[in-house]
């Protein structure tokens, strides 16, 4: 089929008619979109754009709350670590003291024991010596009456006696 050269023309020819005809109906379509769907769809990306928006300030918020939170908990944590370190200060002073009250009260008590072991020892050696010179002037008496059974006068037998007895608590 080959056109004819008027055919051709007429294609490509241009009809007033028919560019206002389409620019007509592209205007019609324009109106009746834009009726129908631009503005749900306009409706529809600015519900978009808000609950986006929405969605950033919700996550905004939630990174003050969670900063704000890391601020707390650090400086509650750096207060409980001070707050430690008084409670061990305060438990090494007294730990301290104690030792020191458990310290002296065993010196006062080793002395008490001291004391208490020398008074003993100072009695039981006044008891000893006291018991020697019981024996002493039982023997001196002894030897007394042996002496004045030889003929020795009272006067010698008293003098001889003084001078043992002194003898003998000298030692």
């Amino acid at each position: 089929m080959i056109l004819a050269r008027g055919d051709v023309t007429d294609f490509l020819s241009v009809n007033l008619t028919t560019i206002i005809a389409t620019w007509l109906n592209l205007l019609i379509l324009f109106l009746v979109m834009k009726h129908f769907l631009f503005n749900k769809v306009n409706k529809v990306m600015e519900d978009r754009k808000n609950e986006v928006a929405e969605t950033y300030k919700q996550a905004d918020e939630a990174k003050e709350r969670a900063e704000k939170m890391e601020q707390d908990y650090e400086e509650r944590i750096s207060g409980a670590k001070e707050e430690s370190a008084k409670i061990i200060q305060a438990a090494t002073r007294k730990a301290q003291q104690r030792s020191d009250e458990i310290i002296a009260d065993a010196k006062v008590e080793a002395k008490g024991i001291t004391e208490q072991a020398r008074s003993e020892i100072e009695r039981e050696k006044k008891i000893a010596v006291n018991k020697i010179k019981d024996d002493i002037t039982d023997i001196a008496f002894q030897a007394a009456q042996a002496v004045i059974e030889k003929d020795l006068s009272s006067a010698d037998n008293e003098r001889l006696i003084g001078e043992f007895i002194d003898n003998v608590g000298e030692n």
